[in-house]
C-alpha cells in the first residue's frame, strides 16, 4: 500500500491536472461558439457558389463555348493532397484521423503517383506535417501560420497559389482532406476535390430544368472573376470547417479528461482515507499493546 505522503502528492498532481483540463475545456467552448457561427453562416453561401461554378462549367461544355480551364480533366501525372490538421494536440483523434485518410489515399487511390514521385502533400497544421514526415511521405511544405488567426484575407495567397498551380500544369488534381464539422461532439473526415471543378452528375433520363445564365458584359470576363473567387471561398470554407471541428474535438477531449480526473480523485481520496485509517488503527494498537505490557 502506498504511503500517505505518496497518495497526498498524487492527489495534488491530479487536482492540478483537473484544473488545467477544465480551463482548456472552457477556452475551447468559447472558441467553438465563434467558429461554429462562422462555418454555419459560410456553408450555404459556399454551397451555392460551388453549385454555380459547376453549372457554368457544364453549360460551357454543352454550348461549345471555350472550355472552362478550371474544369479541365487531365491525365493524373501530378497530384497534390492538402491535409488540414491543427497546430496543437490534446484534441482526441482529430489529427490522427486526417493523417490516416491521407495515408489511405496515397497508398491506394494515388499509389501509382506515389511510386513515381508525382504525389505531393501540402500540410496546413503542424501536427499533420510532423506525422506525415515521420512516415516518409512526400511533404512539400506547410502553411501552419494560417490557423493561428484564420481570416479570408490570409487564405487568398494560398488559394491563388493552388489555382495557378493547376492552371499552369504543375498539378493535374488538387484534393483537400479535412475534418467536416457536424456538431460539438461529431466530426467526420472529408475528402473534397478543389480542382479540376467537378461537373454535376446528371442521369441520362433526367429531364429537369438546367440552369442557364445571361452573362453581362461577357462570358469570359465573368468567368475570370467569379470562378477564382468561388474557389477561394471553397478553400476558406474548408479551413473554417476544420477549425470548428478542432475546437469541438478539443472541448470534448478536455471534458472527458476532466471527468476522468474527477473519478481518479475519488479513488485516490478513498485510498488516502483507508491508508490514514490503517495508520491510526496501528498507532492505537501499539499504544494499547504498550499499556498492557507496562501493567
Amino acid at each position: 500500500m502506498p504511503s500517505l505522503k505518496e497518495v497526498r502528492t498524487r492527489i495534488e498532481s491530479v487536482n492540478s491536472t483537473k484544473q488545467i483540463t477544465s480551463a482548456m475545456k472552457m477556452v475551447a467552448a468559447a472558441k467553438l461558439r465563434k467558429s461554429q457561427g462562422a462555418i454555419t453562416t459560410m456553408r450555404p453561401y459556399a454551397a451555392k457558389l460551388r453549385e454555380m461554378i459547376q453549372n457554368i462549367a457544364a453549360s460551357s461544355s454543352e454550348t461549345g463555348a471555350s472550355s472552362l480551364p478550371h474544369a479541365e480533366n487531365r491525365a493524373l501525372n501530378n497530384v497534390l493532397i492538402v491535409a488540414v490538421t491543427s497546430n496543437r494536440g490534446l484534441c482526441g483523434t482529430f489529427n490522427t484521423s486526417i493523417v490516416k485518410q491521407v495515408m489511405k489515399l496515397a497508398n491506394e487511390q494515388y499509389s501509382e503517383q506515389l511510386s513515381q514521385g508525382k504525389l505531393s502533400i501540402m500540410c496546413i497544421g503542424r501536427k499533420g506535417e510532423e506525422a506525415l514526415r515521420n512516415r516518409n511521405m512526400p511533404v512539400t511544405g506547410g502553411n501552419n501560420q494560417l490557423l493561428d488567426k484564420l481570416s479570408y484575407q490570409q487564405i487568398v495567397p494560398l488559394a491563388e497559389k493552388l489555382i495557378s498551380g493547376f492552371l499552369n500544369g504543375t498539378y493535374d488534381q488538387i484534393v483537400f482532406v479535412y475534418s467536416q464539422f457536424r456538431s460539438a461532439g461529431s466530426q467526420s473526415v472529408a475528402t473534397e476535390q478543389l480542382l479540376p471543378v467537378q461537373l454535376p452528375v446528371v442521369e441520362k433520363d433526367d429531364m429537369s430544368f438546367s440552369t442557364e445564365y445571361i452573362f453581362e458584359p461577357d462570358r469570359k470576363q465573368i468567368l475570370e472573376e467569379i470562378v477564382p473567387n468561388a474557389l477561394k471561398i471553397q478553400v476558406y470554407k474548408m479551413l473554417l470547417d476544420s477549425l470548428a471541428s478542432e475546437n469541438g474535438a478539443r472541448m470534448v477531449a478536455m471534458h472527458k479528461a476532466t471527468d476522468n480526473a474527477t473519478e481518479m480523485l475519488k479513488s485516490l481520496k478513498l485510498s488516502y482515507n483507508k491508508a490514514r485509517q490503517a495508520a491510526i488503527t496501528k498507532e492505537i494498537l501499539e499504544i494499547v499493546g504498550g499499556a498492557n505490557a507496562l501493567s
